[in-house]
C-alpha cells in the first residue's frame, strides 16, 4: 500500500488541479507498482486474498511521466466528473484537430500541466496537457477514431 504522504501527494495534486475533492477517494486504497500507483475499492474481501501472489489489481490511477505525475486516461473517465477547474470542453473542430495529432491554441488562466478533455456535452474523453497557449492531445491514439466526430 502506498504511503501516507504518497496519497496525499497524488489526491491533493487532484484537487488543486482540477476541484476533485480528496474525501472522493476515501473508500479507496492505493498501490504503488514500480512508476505506477493502482486504486482498488476497500472491501472485507481483500483480507481473504492477502496470502496470495498478485502481479496487478486495481485500476492504473496515475503513472509517472517525467517531472509530471499523470493520471490515467481510464482514471479520469471515471473520476473527472467531480472536477470543478481544469477542464476544456472541446468543440467538434478542435476535436478534430485533436485526432489529426495537431495542438490546438487556447487561452486558460492556469499554470502548464494536464487538463481535464470534455466534449460539448460534458463527457469526459481524458487528459490533454496545457503548454505555451496551446493544448496537446494526451488521449490514448487507438481511442482517438473519426466516429467520435458524430
Amino acid at each position: 500500500m502506498s504511503r501516507d504522504d504518497e496519497r496525499k501527494r497524488l489526491f491533493g495534486y487532484l484537487d488543486e488541479r482540477f476541484g476533485i475533492p480528496f474525501h472522493q477517494f476515501d473508500h479507496y486504497l492505493l498501490y504503488r507498482r514500480k512508476k505506477a500507483w493502482f486504486l482498488m475499492r476497500r472491501s472485507p474481501q481483500l483480507a481473504q486474498a492477502a496470502h496470495l501472489k498478485i502481479t496487478k489489481a486495481g485500476l492504473r490511477a496515475f503513472q509517472r511521466v517525467g517531472a509530471f505525475i499523470k493520471p490515467t486516461t481510464r482514471f479520469i473517465q471515471l473520476f473527472g466528473r467531480h472536477a470543478t477547474r481544469g477542464i476544456y470542453p472541446l468543440n467538434r473542430g478542435q476535436l478534430k484537430a485533436l485526432i489529426a495529432g495537431d495542438e490546438i491554441p487556447v487561452d486558460l488562466e492556469m499554470d502548464k500541466g494536464y487538463v481535464i478533455l470534455t466534449l460539448e456535452r460534458g463527457d469526459v474523453l481524458g487528459l490533454g496537457f496545457f503548454i505555451n497557449h496551446a493544448i496537446r492531445s494526451q488521449l490514448p491514439k487507438r481511442e482517438l477514431k473519426p466516429e467520435m466526430m458524430i
